[in-house]
């Protein structure tokens, strides 16, 4: 337990001693590029701002090109000016370049870290109670189902020969064709032989 809190004060300790000497380095690199008391301040803070809002982006792992574009902007301010400071850079005499990097920087910065802040995925919608699956076809509405068929009536030959004769006497007497009903009462027969022999004449 111990080894691990002095591994982790060991680590904190190194993380706030170069936090410092590179806030310092920006803070030296904007007042030599004209930004004059709070406002040399600030650029350090911006910088560091936006390397942590690039690495938390890059944690959650959503929008992991954003988060690595904007980290290495940020790394790339910052190492800028921790090797500008080491002599390579005249601070007496800073160039037109670095001037308009500097002035412009703020603009930078507000733009990663809005994007970077505000550019998360749109969440999933769903209908609430509606599972996933595939969609719900229409009822159609049920057909009526077709009247049965009546089975067939096999009619002697005898019979339809006899039914003639009925049908021809009744057109004689009454001059007009003879119907069902009447035929079955007059031949006595059930319903369905008097429609099979009704369909023959």
């Amino acid at each position: 337990m111990r080894a691990q809190l002095a591994r982790i004060d060991a680590v904190l300790v190194q993380a706030v001693i170069a936090a410092a000497l590179s806030f310092a380095h920006l803070h030296d690199v904007a007042s030599a590029a004209g930004q004059n008391g709070w406002k040399a301040w600030a650029y350090p803070v911006s910088v560091d701002l936006l390397l942590v809002a690039a690495w938390r982006r890059l944690r959650t792992g959503d929008a992991k090109a954003a988060g690595w574009c904007w980290f290495v902007i940020a790394l790339v301010a910052s190492l800028g000016a921790n090797v500008a400071t080491a002599g390579l850079l005249d601070l007496d005499q800073v160039p037109a370049w670095l001037r308009i990097l500097v002035a412009g920087w703020p603009a930078v910065a507000f733009l990663g870290g809005t994007l970077l802040a505000h550019s998360t995925p749109a969440p999933h919608e769903e209908t609430e109670g509606q599972e996933d699956g595939p969609e719900a076809v229409p009822e159609l509405p049920a057909l009526p189902a077709p009247a049965p068929t009546p089975p067939a009536v096999s009619v002697p030959a005898a019979l339809v020969e006899h039914a003639r004769k009925v049908a021809a006497e009744h057109r004689t007497r009454t001059g007009a064709a003879i119907d069902t009903p009447t035929l079955r009462a007059r031949l006595g027969v059930p319903a369905p032989m008097a429609d099979a022999i009704a369909a023959q004449l």
